[in-house]
């Protein structure tokens, strides 16, 4: 267990004109001496004694520039590397979003000249991705596509959505990943979550809280970190903290009842990592973003629900803590409220130069920002992904297993053929090719003429079947007489959708949200 003593006290009535003191130290000022010797009572959660111990002797011979740096997950801009930046400023790793990755050939090379840079160190990078499946998922084929989240809890089947993360996390493995920043541990409203929808895996906490922590399993044993997102919940919120600063109005009984059971559950199973949101929960610390509060990210996150692993923040650049909160501040602040990965600056070394002049005046001590460094280490230290890597498009099994035990038929027969001798398709393009490749597999001929068959991610369609690919609240305003819901366009949920058209196949999923005007929630 970390000894609370290295966590400041009374941080969180700290002015934001302590974070701004001059400049900070010179190389000179070396780490060399063993500051935390004694400061961890055994090891880093997740970790052996020995990866702590490894960690803590690494940390200890930095400069403060080196562990500032070190902290610092980055964003970077175009489709190059970014490895010379992560060694001039000593980063802890990179973040690669949907702009930076043409290809997975392409993303691999670069995860692969970040490793280099890193490994020199003695230690691995930090390399994340967000590959939730549905609509977020940052490498496309040939790594398999998985369904969305929600698709977990229309099947009720853990032991499915642990073998899909863990076929998920073995595929980006594959590509020089460390991270996969999921589950998304989100409890949503439903139809009135704008924002994280099917990204979670639906409105009952608890069967959240049980697909949540297989697919947390699921994700360590594939060789990942991954990270509980967003605390303390953004799904029962109505704005996005991409675009705002949501507000959680919440009292902290009804949070503990509702959107923090999830990430309860997974810290009592042994979750290693733990995504705080920008979110002003008013309940604890009004107008402070979660992800800048000492009050949400110690108080309640670290000393109330106990998780004394790494904790990360959600991507700064984000307007719910940007304008706030510049890059000079942001990093030293998170640091200051708990935070261990300062996660995508707008401007890195603006954030690095903030965290060192913080502790040069004496609002951070360096004892807090190495302990941060600790944890990075250690569990970067531990996981082994490149053992356990996988080839890409090997999960095609495990996806396509729990896209049918997730399929849900909410209208029309449940059992026979639903379709005649050939069926016409029209949707998303990529949705439409795969429905046609599973059709042709399965002998059910797509023509100009025949039974209409909508596939529709955002509107309500005329036809004979309408599939939603992603939210299934879109069918109540559907008055086709079948209506069904896929929970993404995969290979796998269009076959599952083709072979229950054709009497082949049960749809034994049920709608894990709730939502009115619909005939029923499942067969």
């Amino acid at each position: 267990m970390l000894r609370r003593s290295l966590i400041l006290l009374a941080v969180a009535s700290l002015p934001l004109a302590l974070l701004t003191v001059d400049d900070g130290p010179s190389d000179a000022e070396s780490g060399a001496a063993a500051r935390l010797a004694g400061s961890f009572a055994g090891r880093v959660p997740g970790t052996t004694a020995e990866e702590t111990a490894r960690a803590a002797d690494l940390v200890s011979r930095m400069t403060l520039a080196e562990a500032a740096g070190q902290v610092i997950v980055a964003g970077y801009t175009g489709t190059g590397s970014p490895a010379e930046l992560v060694g001039r400023l000593h980063l802890g790793g990179v973040l690669p979003v949907g702009a930076n990755i043409t290809s997975a050939a392409q993303i691999r090379r670069i995860n692969e000249s970040v490793r280099r840079t890193v490994s020199q160190r003695g230690y691995p990078a930090f390399v994340g991705v967000d590959q939730e499946g549905g609509r977020v998922a940052r490498v496309g084929a040939p790594a398999t596509s998985f369904p969305a989240f929600l698709a977990t809890g229309a099947a009720r089947r853990p032991d499915l959505t642990e073998q899909a993360a863990a076929a998920n996390a073995g595929e980006m493995a594959a590509l020089g990943f460390t991270a996969v920043m999921g589950p998304v541990a989100d409890v949503t409203r439903g139809p009135s979550d704008p924002v994280i929808g099917s990204r979670s895996a639906g409105d009952r906490p608890a069967e959240v809280a049980t697909q949540v922590v297989a697919a947390d399993r699921g994700m360590r044993a594939g060789g990942m970190l991954g990270a509980l997102k967003h605390f303390p919940g953004h799904g029962s919120l109505t704005s996005d903290s991409h675009f705002a600063l949501p507000v959680q109005r919440k009292s902290r009984a009804q949070l503990m009842a509702t959107d923090l059971v999830p990430f309860r559950a997974a810290i009592d199973a042994g979750a290693s990592v733990v995504m705080t949101g920008h979110i002003d929960v008013r309940s604890i610390d009004p107008g402070v973003p979660a992800s800048m509060s000492y009050k949400v990210t110690t108080g309640l996150l670290r000393e109330q629900l106990g998780f004394d692993g790494l904790v990360v923040t959600d991507g700064l650049g984000m307007v719910g803590v940007s304008r706030r909160y510049p890059s000079a501040i942001v990093g030293a602040r998170a640091l200051l409220a708990g935070a261990d990965v300062v996660l995508m600056p707008p401007d890195p070394a603006a954030a690095r130069a903030g965290i060192v002049r913080a502790v040069r005046g004496g609002s951070l001590s360096r004892a807090r920002l190495d302990e941060a460094a600790i944890r990075m280490i250690a569990l970067l230290l531990h996981e082994k992904p490149l053992l356990r890597a996988k080839a890409l498009g090997s999960g095609g099994p495990a996806a396509a297993r729990l896209s049918a035990a997730a399929l849900t038929s909410v209208s029309g027969p449940c059992r026979g053929r639903l379709v005649g001798r050939a069926v016409r398709v029209f949707g998303p393009d990529r949705a439409v090719s795969a429905f046609r490749r599973a059709a042709s597999a399965e002998g059910l001929r797509v023509a100009r003429k025949g039974d209409l068959v909508a596939l529709t991610s955002d509107s309500p369609a005329r036809a004979r079947v309408v599939v939603a690919l992603d939210r299934p609240d879109l069918l109540a305003r559907s008055r086709a007489r079948i209506r069904l819901a896929a929970y993404g366009e995969s290979a796998g949920a269009m076959r599952a959708v083709v072979r229950h058209l054709l009497g082949r196949a049960p749809a034994p999923g049920r709608l894990p949200v709730r939502v009115g005007g619909l005939p029923r929630t499942g067969c």
